[in-house]
């Protein structure tokens, strides 16, 4: 006997559950006007999904986060929930060179979305995804776990929009396939906050 899969209506319920009890995208990139890095925005390009090869795999939080394109290599990863306003967390700005896993999401690798924030820029200056505007599609971003593996991913869409337009279906939604959501801020300061969030989409091709 096959399992049925959830029906659009039945994804879309949940995606909008998930809506109700945080607030989407990445509210709390305030950076001095003084002391920031340049504005960056990064063009919104797409290709098709990676073929599932390998996974999904079995639960292991994330310990460390390595992107070759952007001269990322951070560990440890800092566990975030959702704060008094139930708005995403956001590393603080002490722990600005780290990035964050949403608890709220699967494991990276397990069957689903896993969410990883990360800052562009603080009021200290540049952050760890300083060089967010060489990431493209094509480009692997890789995740070590707590069980001493690494899930590689391969981004599939970059996306950079406003704040007030956060695709919060489309990033938290429920999937059928390990995949990976990196969410970081961009776009010009408006009234003391980075006014877009970037989002890179991608899909699990390898385990080591």
């Amino acid at each position: 006997m096959t399992t049925p899969t959830p029906s659009r209506t039945a994804r879309i319920a949940a995606a909008s559950a998930l809506a109700l009890s945080i607030g989407g995208g990445l509210l709390a990139c305030t950076p001095d006007p003084v002391a920031k890095a340049p504005d960056v925005r990064v063009q919104n390009a797409a290709t098709a999904q990676a073929k599932a090869v390998v996974g999904p795999l079995r639960a292991a939080e994330p310990t460390r986060l390595v992107i070759p394109s952007a001269k990322v290599d951070a560990s440890p990863v800092l566990r975030l929930g959702v704060d008094s306003a139930q708005e995403l967390e956001v590393p603080p700005v002490d722990q600005a060179e780290r990035a964050g896993w949403y608890t709220g999401s699967v494991t990276p690798g397990e069957k689903g979305a896993s969410v990883l924030v990360a800052h562009y820029d603080t009021a200290n200056g540049p952050a760890l995804m300083r060089n967010v505007k060489n990431m493209k599609v094509g480009d692997v971003i890789e995740v070590g776990r707590a069980d001493g593996s690494t899930a590689v991913f391969r981004i599939r869409e970059t996306q950079q929009v406003e704040k007030k337009d956060f695709p919060t279906h489309k990033v938290y939604g429920k999937t059928d396939r390990p995949e990976l959501r990196l969410i970081t801020c961009g776009g010009p300061i408006v009234d003391g906050h980075r006014s877009a969030n970037i989002i890179f989409y991608a899909d699990l091709v390898k385990a080591e």
